[in-house]
């Protein structure tokens, strides 16, 4: 038979469990908020006031409305409350042996249909099920922050629940006014084991001179157009809450992406956690106070060399020409024509150290990768000066587009990025533990992502990107580049679509 869910519990009132218990309220559920002494219920109670309170001061709500939300909550201290509710929903923090105690005791305390959701980002439901005399109604239902606002709610399914929760969980969900994702039980679920695979890998990119930490940020924002750079983002969500979720994917995956980068175990031994301490990969004392922007100056250089085919090097050569520079066209495979230009730049998204030894003048020679339509990767070898980086720097800046210096390596910085986290997802997609349409939407809602995944991998092209992972492979050597079975065997198979193929 089909539940029904009226009456809800909720166990915590933190901004997370206050904010739950809004979306069920504003939804015409009766809501029982329980915390652990007073002192944390009036602070719950204050949480619920302020949210609402700003939405009548936007518009988004009536004062009456308001009203009747917030009579719709009741506040307790004592978990024998809960003893009818149709649902219960844990916030308490994410401490397994807290979250097991607490399921032992509603699983006690709860009606025998009464179905169990904890809204952990990345514990194992399983385990937390496993202490109850319940677990097929013990289910995941992980809101995003802040609760009354993100749309996404990710529906966990572990392999002991009944069938069809899942299903009426995520109706459930609908009725709040939020789109619902259901996946297996896996460490971080969907949004943060992508995630934070992607943040992570940031950091030991960092640490390995591949780039610095603005350039990085800026690559990632303004040429794939995330939301914000992978640093400012971890600053945002916290460094210590990263360092945990990493700690519980390296756990199960024992996969080395996942492990903490030592950069981001240094800052939070010493303290540095983002935004709540004013100080983490950015010091965020003085925000709002942006440099002045540098006066554009035009590099003295006489000729330039580029080296590359197709219309991406004419229409390069072209806008040199109308700002004012001479350019001369050259193929990799004859580099006579550039011999003696003032800087060579080749137009590529490959290390490209192997065409500087045969130049005269090594030194002179400088990678650039085009990314979208404002960013260019500035490439320097362990032969090219600091001189013809910066003159190649301030030259795109002419050209009207973003510089992000790197070094000569496979992936330079977008790559490097993307596409591990494009092939996290397929490997994710290929065990069955979400589908592809969900998988995207998960990231597009959780993440602010303009597009998810497969949605991406569909647009840069399948084959592109295993060719891509495999240069990455081949340099660092990592099983996690390897691309993803699925991925080799659909190019293989001439397939032009991960979405399309089911």
């Amino acid at each position: 038979m089909k539940r029904t869910f009226e009456t809800v519990g909720v166990v915590g009132l933190g901004t997370m469990g206050a904010g739950i218990a809004e979306v069920f309220a504003r939804a015409g559920l009766r809501v029982t908020g329980v915390e652990a002494d007073e002192n944390a219920l009036s602070r719950g109670r204050g949480h619920l006031e302020s949210s609402t309170g700003r939405a009548v001061a936007r518009g988004r709500m009536t004062s009456e409305q308001q009203r009747e939300v917030l009579e719709r909550i009741a506040f307790t201290t004592s978990r024998e409350d809960l003893a009818d509710a149709d649902l219960v929903v844990e916030a308490i923090p994410e401490i397994m042996e807290f979250k097991r105690d607490l399921f032992a005791d509603l699983d006690r305390i709860c009606k025998p249909s009464a179905v169990l959701a904890t809204n952990t980002s990345s514990l194992s439901v399983t385990a937390i099920a496993a202490t109850t005399s319940r677990p097929g109604q013990v289910i995941g239902m992980h809101f995003f922050n802040p609760a009354p606002v993100m749309r996404l709610v990710e529906v966990i399914r572990t392999v002991v629940t009944e069938e069809g929760l899942p299903a009426e969980i995520a109706e459930l969900a609908r009725r709040l006014g939020k789109t619902p994702v259901v996946a297996g039980d896996r460490a971080g679920f969907v949004v943060n084991r992508l995630l934070l695979g992607y943040l992570n890998h940031a950091c030991h990119l960092l640490q390995s001179g591949l780039a610095g930490r603005d350039d990085i940020d800026t690559a990632m924002k303004l040429g794939v157009g995330l939301p914000m750079g992978p640093f400012t983002l971890l600053d945002l969500i916290g460094l210590d809450t990263s360092y945990e979720v990493c700690e519980v994917l390296f756990r199960e995956s024992r996969d080395r992406r996942h492990a903490p980068a030592p950069i981001l175990r240094e800052l939070v031994t010493a303290g540095l956690l983002g935004r709540k301490t004013g100080r983490g990969f950015f010091s965020h004392a003085g925000e709002g106070t942006a440099p002045a922007p540098e006066a554009l100056s035009k590099p003295a250089i006489s000729l330039v060399g580029i080296v590359g085919d197709g219309p991406a090097a004419a229409s390069f050569a072209a806008g040199l020409d109308t700002a004012g520079f001479k350019a001369v066209l050259a193929e990799a495979s004859d580099l006579g024509p550039v011999a003696d230009a003032d800087l060579v730049i080749v137009l590529s998204d490959a290390p490209v150290v192997e065409l500087a030894v045969r130049l005269p003048r090594p030194e002179r020679l400088v990678g650039l990768h085009l990314v979208g339509e404002s960013v260019t990767e500035v490439v320097s070898t362990v032969l090219t000066s600091a001189e013809a980086v910066t003159a190649v720097c301030d030259l795109v800046t002419v050209l009207g587009r973003t510089p992000v210096r790197c070094a000569d390596r496979a992936g330079l910085v977008v790559n490097a990025l993307l596409y591990p986290y494009l092939n996290d997802a397929v490997r994710m997609l290929e065990c069955g533990y979400a589908t592809a349409a969900d998988i995207d939407e998960a990231m597009r809602l959780g993440c602010g992502y303009p597009a998810g995944p497969f949605e991406m991998l569909d647009e840069i092209g399948l084959a592109k990107v295993r060719d891509g992972l495999r240069a990455l492979y081949a340099e660092y050597r990592d099983p996690a580049f390897a691309p993803a079975p699925l991925l080799d065997q659909l190019v293989t198979a001439g397939v032009p679509s991960i979405r399309s193929a089911g």
